[in-house]
């Protein structure tokens, strides 16, 4: 499948080097001169920006002037010659390009067109600009994020990788349902649908009972016990989740079996209305016990448990190590870069993971296989429509060359 995309920055550049890891041809159009912004946010990868090294690998980046009337029939030959096109332009861009659902149809039918925004082609919202944190602050997101006192963003792009992840499935089921139909078809993802989606929880509480989720950092609002605990010389972080386990808990960890009848903890919704006193009592036992004689205690009584690790620690974790997690990538510049495996894991095939591209990389082999002459090209070129890059020095990547 070739994937043409005119994207930028998270919630379309996950979409598609998801695709580009199944083994699709992802062409990956950039701004001339300075390609797509994410590539200027840091430079902490070898010189190449974390955000773009994690979410471009695989793909072909083609540089291109799009609003350059010379673009245009660039633009055509490579959405004629495409499986699906993922966007995710500012609102109304694509259509000014001349790449609305209906002219794309008129010239490739079996197209499946991809349209991500953050708030949708209509509404009083339509025209705006939607950045992660401003969708995650209007769908609500952030009130229930936080401390009591202060509300805060997800740390990571929460309502971008949602849109992203919903755009790969819009993808694949627009590919069955062509496989089927053998036509494409048009499909809208949005941002603040997505994390509408994810807040449902949030918003029936409040509907049908009339109550907000509490911002607890390192609890859970409905779900007692549950997060972080202090023990003698740390805290360990574990979770109840049925009336089993609590038994369990009460009579292997606490040592107190008929805690578990206890009037104030004897269900869920007990034992999260006296969080306090629960909390006090489990913390009054704990802090007779190391971190590890408590872990090794919720062990025995089958209770899930884990660590509060940082990213270094992810970065090293045993886990990962021991399940062969970790490939290599090439960056631009020929050095080598450690990526993990994407989630989903086929028995039989393992996801390409192809190298991170130079800004325009791609562009003249990608513009040559759809039939510009070299000639073109160079013309191209010299009206700065177009812009090409070096290849990546050919290397070979050892586990040892990633330390």
């Amino acid at each position: 499948m070739k994937v043409l995309a005119l994207e930028h920055a998270v919630a379309g550049p996950i979409c598609t080097r998801h695709l580009a890891d199944l083994g699709a041809e992802v062409v990956k159009i950039e701004r001339v001169g300075v390609g797509d912004f994410a590539r200027g946010y840091d430079s902490y990868v070898h010189g190449c920006s974390s955000y773009f090294a994690w979410l471009n690998r695989g793909k072909k980046s083609v540089a291109l002037d799009m609003k350059s009337k010379l673009a245009q029939p660039v633009l055509r030959r490579l959405v004629d010659s495409s499986d699906v096109l993922v966007q995710n332009l500012a609102p109304g861009a694509a259509a000014r390009l001349g790449l609305g659902y209906d002219e794309i149809r008129a010239h490739n039918p079996r197209c499946v067109v991809v349209d991500i925004s953050g708030y949708g082609d209509s509404g009083p919202f339509a025209q705006r600009k939607a950045y992660d944190m401003l969708i995650q602050a209007e769908a609500g997101l952030m009130s229930i994020t936080g401390t009591a006192d202060t509300p805060a963003r997800v740390g990571i792009s929460i309502a971008d990788l949602a849109t992203g992840l919903y755009a790969q499935t819009a993808v694949l089921a627009g590919l069955l349902r062509r496989a089927r139909t053998g036509e494409g078809g048009n499909v809208k993802v949005v941002m603040l649908d997505a994390l509408a989606e994810w807040m449902t929880h949030p918003m029936y509480r409040h509907a049908y009972n009339g109550s907000a989720v509490p911002r607890l950092p390192s609890s859970h609002p409905a779900i007692a016990p549950y997060g972080i605990h202090a023990t003698r010389d740390g805290q360990v972080i574990f979770g109840i989740q049925n009336e089993r386990e609590w038994a369990m808990f009460c009579r292997i960890v606490m040592g107190k079996e008929e805690l578990a009848s206890d009037p104030r903890f004897k269900s869920n919704n007990a034992r999260r209305e006296n969080v306090q006193a629960l909390t006090a009592a489990i913390e009054a036992r704990f802090a007779t016990l190391d971190s590890l004689a408590v872990v090794a205690l919720l062990e025995e009584a089958d209770i899930a448990s884990g660590r509060l690790n940082d990213p270094a620690a992810l970065w090293e974790h045993e886990q990962l190590a021991a399940r062969d997690r970790w490939r290599s990538i090439g960056v631009p510049g020929g050095q080598a870069a450690r990526a993990v495996l994407p989630p989903i894991t086929f028995a039989d095939h393992e996801a390409l993971m192809g190298d991170v591209p130079a800004l325009g990389e791609h562009t003249g082999d990608v513009l040559g296989a759809v039939g510009f002459t070299a000639e073109q090209i160079k013309e191209l070129e010299s009206a700065c429509v177009v812009a090409s890059a070096l290849p990546l020095p050919s290397t070979t990547f050892t586990k040892e060359s990633l330390n």
